[in-house]
């Protein structure tokens, strides 16, 4: 068989479609780089003559740590599935068996993908979630002003319960509901009282209590941030910290919500409600998570925060100068409704 068909009839392996498939999700101009790596070692492989083939591994990849990750299946599963794009474009998607006359250096090739791919995307806009959890609560006032001070986009993940402690907290939420710089979503109606495990040990309950949230405080959109769990669920991926909650997110998502985590998270201390990192710590966390691709989609990075760490100007102070810091990157400041960023 000639050499040129040998290499039509490798580029229409269905291993190699469902590469190019999958590939294809992260952009026209990504996947037309990667291919044209793929179809060069096709051809050098088959110009000498080895057996250097492509495959697709099916791995669990925990590209965040202490998260349950579902395997990549090539056919869909009626479940959502994980998807790691970059981590598994990096690790599991592309393997290189070589003949011992003709050895190809594979880490040298997956070295050459992975700077093609963090070039492609570096080349692209970069993406930052700010989201506040818990709100209104006091701080809340001092963050809706600093988002219209800085002008940037944020994101307030709510609590029904705490809307209804005083007149204070329930003028707190109005201003954030008529400010179009803050997106409003849902964060339960009782955050479970705290108690994380009784609340998921009842799926049912605990989504009857997301949807009296919504109902309460007219939420028009159907986005949800589990309290007390770190959980993504939208579209194709499905990526779960703890299994407690795991049904609790599977019973809402079949019923048209969105779940969505967080990468980087600017802890509070219990008591105080202060941040517990610094912000030059946090900043470079963020800009880590950014330059790595390590965050759960590339080029997107979505921080948590929570509304009481801003209850004082001193923390209201830190919040400003993360901005600042942020603003000098030119990240652009986004709604989750919107997330991903894709190219």
């Amino acid at each position: 068989m000639s050499c040129e068909k040998k290499l039509f009839l490798r580029l229409n392996n269905a291993h190699f479609n469902f590469v190019v498939y999958k590939m294809a999700k992260i952009g026209r101009g990504n996947m037309l780089s990667i291919l044209s790596i793929l179809i060069l070692l096709e051809f050098t492989s088959c110009q000498h003559s080895s057996s250097t083939t492509l495959g697709y591994i099916a791995t669990a990849d925990t590209a965040v740590a202490g998260f349950d990750s579902t395997m990549i299946q090539p056919e869909p599963k009626k479940s959502p599935l994980l998807i790691t794009k970059w981590d598994s474009l990096q690790k599991n998607l592309i393997t290189f068996q070589v003949d011992s006359i003709n050895p190809v250096d594979v880490k040298l090739q997956k070295r050459r993908l992975k700077d093609s791919l963090r070039r492609e995307f570096d080349n692209k806009p970069k993406h930052v979630y700010l989201t506040f959890d818990d709100g209104p609560l006091i701080g809340s006032a001092a963050i809706d002003s600093i988002a219209t001070a800085k002008d940037i986009k944020i994101n307030a993940f709510l609590v029904g319960r705490h809307a209804n402690m005083s007149k204070r907290l329930k003028r707190d939420l109005e201003k954030y509901r008529s400010n179009p710089l803050v997106g409003c979503y849902n964060h339960s109606y009782t955050h479970g009282m705290n108690r994380f495990s009784a609340f998921y040990s009842n799926p049912n309950t605990a989504f009857a209590d997301f949807e009296k949230n919504e109902v309460d405080l007219a939420l028009t959109h159907k986005i949800i941030r589990l309290p007390g769990r770190n959980i993504w669920i939208y579209d194709d991926v499905r990526k779960i910290d703890l299994q407690s909650g795991s049904s609790t997110a599977d019973l809402l998502y079949t019923n048209g919500y969105k779940i969505y985590g967080w990468d980087v998270e600017w802890r509070i201390h219990g008591l105080t409600g202060k941040p517990i990192q610094s912000v030059g710590e946090i900043y470079h966390r963020i800009r880590n998570f950014m330059n790595n691709k390590s965050s759960l989609t590339p080029n997107n990075v979505v921080l948590l925060m929570h509304d009481d760490m801003f209850q004082n100007k001193k923390g209201q102070l830190l919040l400003t100068a993360l901005i600042d810091s942020l603003k000098r990157e030119d990240y652009q400041f986004d709604f989750i409704e919107d997330y991903p960023k894709r190219y």
